[in-house]
């Protein structure tokens, strides 16, 4: 009745509302009276609070919207109405874009996750990216897309658009109330927000008591930190940590936040500490305002109000366009914008929230209509200056800035064209640029950047973006309204680059090197950022020949006017070879030259589009012939070659790095596109218009080389020489260059197709190179590696110049200068001075080129010749380097052939052969006749016999080295055969260890038994294989034998908590402190495994070593994250994998067992007498330890007729214990204590009792994971380890066996007494777990290893001998072996799917054993079939059986039957023959049972009555069943895309924002977590650590394996601390990985490489992988991986 009653109240409000003229007083009204009452009430903000709002206000004003019920309103409309065609959606920071390579206009296209899904593109060649936030779909714009613009969802709106024509569908009425209302709700929210009184509200809100209640704010900035924030609001307002930090989150999310409610003055004081203490920390304090709780209120409201308007026009097309509408419309008040400008102008004082709303509210409106775009569009451009100048003197980042929705305005092509017709945006642009950087001109109105403000100067590069999005595409279709705006904006460009040309010029330092770098960062900066720039101008100015002509004289005018470095002399004659050239000098060492000439450069480059489009024929129309001097024109790019050349000579090092710095960029692919091809096109341009010999001369003069080739010029200073001879490489570079580089559209007749092809032909001729790495450019090394394969390949060294393509005609001319006069003298003198051998004044780079230079004259000529008859070829080079200097014998080509014979050209001998044939060629094609038959050739008939002989010489020596190469290796097969012969006895009797370093005995009567008996256990058990172990310590690199009494030798080795096995993730651990670990669970929930890389060394030598490692590590920068000296880590020394502590290596002890006895023995003590012997014993020792007399009579006699007394165990034989040195049992020490620690996470303690229990403990762990990984790689059991884990298996088996003898007996005693206790019943033991509840491997080896200490007494050390130790394992073995089938019994819940045949006498007894279980326990299930039974005990107890096979070949060195270590196929039954034969059981397991059922059916009894047992058939506990499940790593989808995808719509758990998160996939559970937010953090050890971190310590025993979604790579974690980056295993379709998806491509996921992170897993390689990646890699700024 309460809610009716509300509705009608708003539904009367409404309707008064309505019949009112103006709606606007009554809304204010309300808003005055109801708004205070609901926000800011308290000191927090209340959780009801939205909720308030929304039932009180917005229903309210929704109810006059729709003039009736919202929701039946609403539900007329969404029948009438139809949907956008546009997507619309605004990317968050992080989300993942699509972009596509065959369809979209321009790389700013992009779809959503979803209408990607759903679109054509989806199959073309797209790219991924994550979106850096703000940005919105393009989906449904028919300008974004050549092809496709609509996915599936949104095509019905596209339809629907068409229909309707883009008309408002809303009826009268409610259009008229949507006008009105949103009118007056718009005015309040704009009024609101960039209200800027603190303390008073506008008069139609002033309320009409005003409270002294007010809030003290803290705004977000850019200066302050985390942590200096939490600091701040600690010391100020007197909040606790983690409401500080709760606050300090809310600031950065939302921009500002109430710390503090109370009175005007409380308020203030808070304000006051908060600044002070925030400037202690920082030269800037905290912004801190206090508002009025009204003021507050409104203001909260008017954001609210925000949200309200994107969803009611997310509810009509109607409803968008009547908000666009107002929020355009002029206003009334005269100088005030539209409401939406005036939200854009104060966007830069609005806080971080508000303007996400702002944001927010233009895209989903103003943007998804194209008409009201167009209009906020020449709004934006209106402003755009200011806007810039806001954003500059901002703090915040550009992607929460209104400027950053320029990229959504510009790139639209048709939008853009109408900003230049009507706005003349490009000017616009561009004078904002010049109005930000006019501080920066000096008095020649030229840039100077010296102490900018590196901050403010990045902000304004921005503003080069928007540029550029504006010239992204290019008109097709040209206006002369275009044309006059386009060159309007073309001009005020080149007056920007006008301050470029020439600026920060550099002048050579003498004597004194300079004091202080000048700066040039900036510069280059602004030519990185125009490199893109220009190339748009020119593409845009070629696309219209009219514009390109008058682009061309706009720019010749420009240049004209530059008055950048002049001449200061007059103009002179310079003479060389009959030459003059009348010019003016300029000496580049001496007076400034500048690096920028951007004008210059893009004169150079429109000329070649005039060239390109044959413009060029009326450029004298536009631009008077008479001011075209384009040696002129070459000046200025032709002194920065120079100065780049003089660079190289070192001529100017006392101008310090920075010019180096420079001309490094100016070459470099960033740059060199616009500044040094430019400069080379220019030069090119300059030799086709001017005679080549002047030309040459002007090169000559500006490299200061002009007298050095005249003969005016000599020196001995040896420093210049060395100057020269560097000029003199640069300045023939240049002219290879200028003559060859003829891949550019419009210097030659190639296309941009042809461009790419010759980049990558050369990249690729270089060596083999990733896709990626094909775009970075031509490296400086391609000569010296294509010289490099042809020597590979026997090929001659000779790289002579390629064949061109042919120059256009307008560059034809450039030919003529390699038969010019003076390129002849030059190449002419540097030869000589090599004939000469005038050692200082040639090198052979020099030669080299002038080589190069030659090939390029004679092949040019030779295309010539093949192209015309010879009465049409002027080009005369092979004429001149005969004729010129031939009567002194110094001709080009008589100096060439006498270089032939100079030992220090030995590398360029090719070369210059293939020279001189090229002259013989180009002769006979003069002289028409054939090289071969030509009688003017005899001169060189000697060269070419020399040659010809070198060849046979060559190829002979080739034929000699195989024949040779064939002989050694007949000759060594022939030995291999000849020692495999001879050492045929040992070949057979060696057991198969796949080259793990095992040596076999020789001795004849070993080998026999070993054939007959390949047993371990029990009286039958076969010879030890005993080997002698010399070993290298690889510190000192000293042999020594492995032996019990002499200095111990230590395997490296690394203990860890491992999850590897585990059948339960994410189990909660038990308290390590109180922990007993003697019973491992079934779950295998954390193990502790122990693994080595098999490296030898000293125990003296390593604790030198570790003591060394300790000294050095700690100064290292972020040390701990590589290795933690804490905990005893350390590097091994050889291969550099993490370890934590060695590993004594215990020689095998050679155990002679002698059959007769055994067998007498085996008579006597059966398994009811041993279990008889073992309990008297047991009984003895727990009346020794309580002080009282034996009385375990009656549990005696039940397994045996006599009586066993305290020292029965005595009579089957004793020896005295093996005697090891100190060292070893230091070592033993060492080892045992870090098992302890590490496994149970304690502190170090050798004297805790559960020391032994966890050496046993990752004995067992360690051989199961090993079994493990094993059956996962299909490998045998025996023989395919490697070297590294066979050497490390071992000697963990023998340290674990020797461990008891560092320990108290009675605590090994009472160890045992307590495992027995689960097979055995025992009196007066406590806390005994079911059989449900124990690892029986676990089990087995505790049993084993443990028993020797009953042997024990008082005034003796005694230990069983072989006869009593194979009896001991033998029914240990037994007993735990029956247990485990019968778990796998226990555990068999499931029924088969299909019947079986004809049961066998396994089946059988299968059947029986399974009744008799359940006589004795509930819950079983009935009449399951034998053979089901039967199958799965051989499939369960196959794990254990392999494990206990491993386990006592290490123990007893006993060789394995061939079956376990036989590559051949065995099937699985034979396996299991063989291995229970190894293992001394019979292969029908049931057989134990029958053979032993007077013993065995008590116990099985007592182990089925346990009450554990029936809660677990009855379901109440979880049971494991058998075989345990293979842990693997979760699938992952084959396309990549897929994961983004489900990242997309990735819900934080903990947090309902739209905040960036960082969804980050468990590769061990498949969990995906919101990684590095403090929204998941978690407590741990009194900490806060990161989702990742905390889950990894519950999943995975703290290591951790996740995928980064949204960076495409793998983290590896190992520790709280400790974690790095690995490659994901995926890849594009170019076979690489796409880290942060840089490139964006396609990703597909490797079988290949996920499998190696699933063996760097479960072979428990990560701990190490995270050491050696961190030791490589040099950390600076460590990486907090607990935040992770």
């Amino acid at each position: 009745m309460a809610e009716g009653e509300k509705t009608l109240n708003e539904l009367e409000l409404s309707m008064k509302w309505q019949q009112s003229v103006d709606c606007g007083p009554g809304v204010l009204q309300y808003l005055l009276e109801h708004v205070p009452k609901i926000y800011c009430l308290g000191a927090e903000p209340q959780p009801q609070e939205e909720e308030l709002a929304v039932s009180r206000l917005l229903q309210s004003l929704e109810c006059y919207l729709f003039g009736e019920d919202p929701c039946t309103g609403l539900e007329k409309l969404q029948q009438s109405s139809v949907s956008s065609q546009l997507c619309g959606r605004v990317f968050k920071e992080g989300e993942t874009t699509y972009s596509c390579r065959d369809c979209a206009i321009d790389p700013t296209c992009v779809l959503c996750m979803d209408c990607f899904q759903n679109s054509v593109h989806k199959g073309h060649r797209y790219k991924m990216h994550a979106s850096s936030g703000g940005g919105f779909c393009d989906c449904g714009d028919v300008e974004a897309w050549k092809t496709g613009p609509c996915c599936t969802k949104h095509d019905s709106g596209a339809t629907a658009a068409m229909e309707t024509d883009g008309e408002c569908v809303l009826e009268a009425g409610l259009q008229q109330r949507a006008q009105k209302l949103f009118q007056v709700l718009l005015r309040y929210t704009v009024d609101l927000l960039v209200w800027e009184e603190n303390y008073e509200l506008p008069p139609e809100l002033q309320p009409s008591v005003k409270e002294d209640a007010y809030y003290c704010v803290l705004y977000n900035d850019e200066h302050h930190s985390y942590d200096h924030v939490i600091y701040t609001l600690q010391r100020s307002v007197q909040c606790d940590h983690q409401e500080a930090q709760t606050h300090t989150t809310l600031i950065d999310k939302e921009g500002r936040r109430a710390v503090k409610r109370g009175t005007r003055q409380s308020c203030q004081e808070a304000k006051t500490l908060i600044q002070s203490n925030s400037e202690h920390i920082s030269l800037q304090p905290l912004r801190v305002e206090i508002l009025h709780s009204a003021v507050m209120a409104h203001q909260s409201f008017a954001i609210r109000l925000g949200n309200w308007f994107q969803q009611v026009i997310g509810y009509s097309v109607g409803f968008r366009q009547v908000f666009c509408q107002v929020a355009l419309e002029p206003s009334s008040v005269p100088d005030q914008p539209s409401l939406i400008s005036r939200l854009m102008l104060h966007d830069a004082r609005l806080y971080k929230g508000a303007r996400k709303i702002v944001h927010e509210l233009i895209v989903c409106s103003l943007l998804m209509e194209t008409e009201y775009k167009r209009l906020f569009a020449i709004e934006f451009t209106k402003h755009y200056k200011q806007l810039q100048k806001d954003f500059i003197s901002d703090d915040h980042e550009r992607s929460i800035s209104v400027t950053a929705l320029s990229v959504q305005i510009f790139t639209v092509p048709t939008l853009a064209r109408q900003l230049i017709e009507e706005g003349n945006v490009i000017k616009v642009i561009v004078d904002t640029l010049m109005e930000m950087l006019s501080e920066h001109l000096d008095s020649n109105n030229r840039f100077h950047f010296q102490g900018y403000n590196s901050d403010k100067f990045f902000r304004i590069q921005v503003i080069f973006h928007d540029l550029r999005y504006i010239l992204i595409s290019k008109p097709t279709v040209w206006t002369n309204e275009l044309r006059t705006q386009f060159l309007e904006g073309f001009r005020t460009f080149l007056g920007m680059l006008s301050c470029m040309q020439g600026m920060e010029e550099v002048k050579r330092q003498f004597g004194q090197h300079i004091e202080v770098e000048p700066e040039w960062e900036a510069g280059f900066s602004i030519q990185i950022q125009l490199r893109h720039i220009l190339s748009m101008f020119q593409d845009w100015c070629a696309a219209d020949e009219e514009v390109l002509l008058l682009a061309f004289k706009e720019c010749h005018s420009a240049l004209m006017h530059c008055n950048n470095q002049p001449f200061h002399s007059e103009a002179a004659d310079s003479y060389m070879c009959k030459h003059i050239l009348h010019n003016r000098h300029y000496k580049v060492s001496q007076e400034p030259v500048s690096i920028h000439l951007p004008i210059s450069r893009l004169l150079a480059g429109l000329y070649v589009h005039l060239c390109r489009t044959g413009a060029d024929k009326r450029l004298f129309e536009y631009v008077d012939k008479e001011s075209c001097d384009f040696g002129y024109f070459a000046e200025h790019p032709l002194r920065c070659v120079v100065l780049a050349a003089q660079v190289s000579a070192e001529m100017w090092r006392r101008n310090g790095l920075s010019l180096v710095s420079q001309v490094y960029y100016y070459q470099d692919v960033k740059c060199r596109d616009e500044m040094f091809d430019k400069d080379v096109i220019m030069l090119q341009i300059a030799a086709s218009k001017m005679d080549p010999n002047h030309f040459l001369m002007l090169i000559l003069q500006r490299f200061e080389l002009f007298e050095v080739f005249n003969g005016s010029c000599s020196s001995k200073d040896q420093e210049i020489l060395k100057q020269w001879n560097r000029l003199t490489e640069e300045m023939l570079h240049l002219l290879i260059i200028i003559t060859g580089e003829r891949y550019v559209p419009g210097i030659s007749h190639v296309t941009k197709e042809d461009v790419t092809m010759r980049e990558v032909i050369h990249l690729l001729c270089i060596e083999p190179m990733a896709h990626s790495s094909l775009v970075k450019g031509l490296p400086e090394n391609a000569e010296d590696a294509q010289k490099k394969r042809r020597n590979q390949e026997g090929s001659d060294k000779a790289l002579p110049p390629p064949v061109p393509p042919p120059f256009t005609a307008a560059f034809s001319n450039i030919t003529r200068l390699l038969s010019c006069d003076i390129l002849i003298h030059v190449l002419r003198r540097v030869l000589q001075r090599a004939v000469e051998d005038r050692v200082t004044q040639w090198t052979e780079a020099m030669i080299q080129r002038a080589l190069h230079l030659i090939g390029q004259g004679l092949l040019e000529e030779k295309i010539q010749l093949e192209a015309n008859s010879e009465g049409e070829v002027a080009f005369d080079f092979s004429l001149k380097a005969r004729g010129v200097g031939s009567e002194h014998g110094k001709s080009l080509f008589q100096s060439l052939s006498k270089l032939m014979a100079l030992a220090a050209l030995e590398a360029q001998k090719d070369m210059i052969k293939w020279t001189l044939q090229m002259f013989e060629t180009v002769k006979c094609l003069r002289e028409k006749s054939s090289p071969i038959f030509s009688m003017s050739v005899d001169h060189t008939k000697p060269e070419e016999n020399i040659h010809d002989k070198e060849k046979a010489e060559r190829k002979r020596k080739a034929e000699a080295a195989k024949l040779h190469r064939q002989k050694i290796m007949a000759q060594m097969s022939a030995m291999q055969k000849n020692f495999i012969e001879t050492h045929k006895m040992l070949y057979e009797n060696t057991p198969e260890t796949g080259g793990q370093g095992e040596t076999s005995t020789s001795a004849e009567s070993c080998a026999m038994e070993l054939g007959e008996s390949r047993v371990a256990v029990g009286p039958q058990r076969g010879v030890t294989v005993v080997e002698r172990e010399v070993l290298t310590c690889i510190l000192c690199q000293e042999e020594q034998e492995v032996q019990a009494c002499a200095p111990a030798m230590v395997l490296t080795a690394c203990v860890q908590r491992s999850a590897v096995l585990t059948q339960c993730q994410g189990k909660a651990l038990p308290n390590t402190e109180t922990f007993d670990p003697l019973f491992m669970h079934p779950d295998l929930a954390v193990g502790t495994h122990t693994g080595s890389c098999g490296h030898v060394m000293h125990a003296t030598c390593w604790q030198k070593y570790f003591e060394a490692v300790q000294n050095t590590t700690r100064n290292r920068l972020h040390a701990d994250l590589i290795i933690d000296l804490e905990n005893g880590e350390y590097m091994c020394p050889l291969c550099k994998s993490l370890c934590n502590t060695v590993v004594p290596l215990i020689p095998l002890e050679p155990l002679s067992l002698n059959y007769e006895s055994a067998e007498l023995v085996g008579q006597l003590l059966t398994l009811p007498r041993w279990i008889q012997i073992i309990l008297a014993r047991v009984s003895g020792l727990q009346s020794i330890a309580q002080g009282t007399e034996s009385s375990n009579e009656a549990d005696s006699q039940l397994y045996g007729e006599g009586q066993a007394d305290f020292r029965s165990i005595l009579s089957f034989g004793v020896q005295a214990p093996t005697k090891y040195s100190d060292s070893i049992a230091e070592m033993l020490v060492v080892c045992a204590t870090t098992v302890h620690r590490v496994g149970l996470k304690v502190a170090p303690n050798e004297l805790d009792p559960r020391v032994p229990i966890m050496s046993w403990n990752t004995c067992a762990f360690t051989i199961q994971a090993i079994e493990n990984m094993l059956q996962d790689e299909e490998k045998t059991l025996f023989g395919s380890l490697q070297y590294r884990q066979h050497a490390g298996l071992k000697a963990v088996v023998q340290f674990s066996a020797a461990q008891r003898l560092k320990c108290s007996q009675a605590v090994i005693q009472k160890h045992f007494i307590g495992m027995l206790a689960a097979l055995l019943p025992m009196k007066d033991v406590e806390g005994t777990p079911s059989i449900l509840e124990v690892d029986c491997f676990h089990l087995l080896v505790g049993l084993v290893l443990a028993i020797p200490a009953l042997y024990q007494e008082e005034t003796v050390d005694l230990q069983p001998s072989a006869i009593s130790s194979a009896y001991n394992h033998l029914h240990l073995l037994q007993v735990v072996t029956m247990v485990h089938v019968l778990q796998i019994l226990l555990s068999c819940q499931d029924t088969p799917d299909v019947m079986g045949g004809e049961e066998a006498e396994q089946d059988k007894a299968a059947a029986e054993l399974y009744r008799t279980v359940s006589q004795y326990t509930e819950g079983l299930k009935a009449d399951v079939p034998g053979w089901f039974l039967s199958d799965r005990v051989r499939r369960g107890a196959a794990s254990f059986l392999r494990c206990a096979a491993l386990f006592f070949n290490c123990l007893t060195g006993v060789p394995p039957p061939e079956e376990l270590s036989s590559t051949a196929a065995v099937s699985t039954d034979g396996q299991l023959e063989a291995l229970c034969s190894y293992l001394a059981l019979p292969s029908n397991l049931f057989q134990l049972f029958q053979e032993h059922k007077e013993t065995v059916s008590p116990l099985l009894q007592r182990w089925c009555e346990n009450p554990v047992v029936f809660r677990a058939l009855k379901g109440e506990i979880p049971v494991i069943t058998y075989p345990r499940k293979q842990n693997r790593l979760i699938d992952l989808p084959e396309d990549y895309s897929v994961l983004l995808n489900q990242a997309c719509h990735f819900q934080c758990p903990k947090s309902s924002d739209d905040d960036r998160k960082h969804p980050t996939l468990c590769l061990f559970c498949g969990a995906m977590l919101c990684s590095q937010s403090r929204c998941c953090q978690e407590q741990m050890d009194g900490e806060d650590v990161g989702a990742c971190t905390a889950h990894a310590a519950t999943c995975g025993a703290g290591v951790g394996m996740f995928l980064r979604i949204r960076e495409c790579e793998i983290v590896l974690m190992a520790s709280k601390t400790r974690g790095s980056t690995y490659p994901a295993p995926y890849l594009d379709d170019y076979g690489e990985t796409d880290p942060q998806l840089g490139r964006g491509n396609p990703l597909h996921l490797s079988p290949e490489r996920y499998r190696k992170l699933h063996q760097l897993w479960q072979q428990h390689c990560i701990l190490g992988e995270i050491a050696r990646s961190l030791e490589v890699v040099s950390v600076v700024f460590a990486f907090e991986w607990q935040a992770l």
